[in-house]
């Protein structure tokens, strides 16, 4: 919680610390911690840093030993099959619904499309896998259904984990990715609905398949 000022506090900021390095990657998943080391990182007591983890347990992002420390829960091949089939069905009904409202989005997707090939250009697998997702989220939201959105947008910080794991693999994965988004907005752009369902679907089958190979 942040106090009356607005500042984060310590408990939050612990939070912010672990949950951060789990999203951006460079907390693996299965690397054991204590909260000796997360208080001395962010520079707090250990008791800020037990709310966080108890936190952080709940959303099943660590698993807690107690007396020894905390665990990141790792992606099993069976949860990214699980989160993907999840998306399918949301994304595919808003694939449909959308539809009408196609040009209110374009110009956003266009952006994302743009900033997905100038962070694949440098490398930055962060931002190059929050602009896949961000580009996902827009087209679901533009279906108008709020409940639907919000269930799609609780999938997010797992689908940035299973995807920060897939888009590490290969280089050819994020080209893929590229180019399967560039598809999907020229026909948002020039196509027909039909031929942005099939794609979308296409899409939506190789994001599985992708899923299929973490072990």
């Amino acid at each position: 919680m942040r106090s009356p000022s607005g500042v984060p506090s310590a408990s939050e900021r612990a939070y912010a610390h672990v949950k951060g390095g789990i999203l951006d990657g460079t907390t693996a998943g299965g690397q054991f911690f204590t909260e000796g080391e997360v208080a001395e990182a962010v520079g707090v007591s250990r008791t800020p840093v037990r709310e966080a983890l108890l936190r952080l347990e709940v959303e099943g992002l660590v698993r807690l030993y107690p007396k020894k420390g905390a665990m990141i829960v790792p992606v099993s091949a069976q949860e990214a099959q699980d989160v993907v089939e999840a998306r399918a069905v949301i994304e595919q009904w808003a694939a449909s619904r959308m539809w009408p409202h196609r040009r209110e989005v374009l110009g956003d997707l266009g952006e994302l499309l743009a900033l997905m090939r100038t962070t694949r250009k440098v490398g930055a697998v962060e931002d190059f896998v929050a602009a896949d997702r961000t580009f996902h989220e827009r087209i679901v939201a533009a279906a108008g259904n709020a409940i639907l959105t919000r269930q799609y947008q609780a999938l997010g910080e797992r689908q940035l984990c299973i995807s920060h794991a897939v888009m590490r693999v290969s280089d050819a994965r994020m080209d893929r990715a590229i180019s399967s988004h560039k598809h999907l907005v020229q026909l948002l752009t020039t196509g027909t609905k039909a031929a942005f369902l099939a794609a979308t679907s296409e899409h939506l089958r190789l994001a599985h398949q992708q899923a299929a190979g973490l072990r």
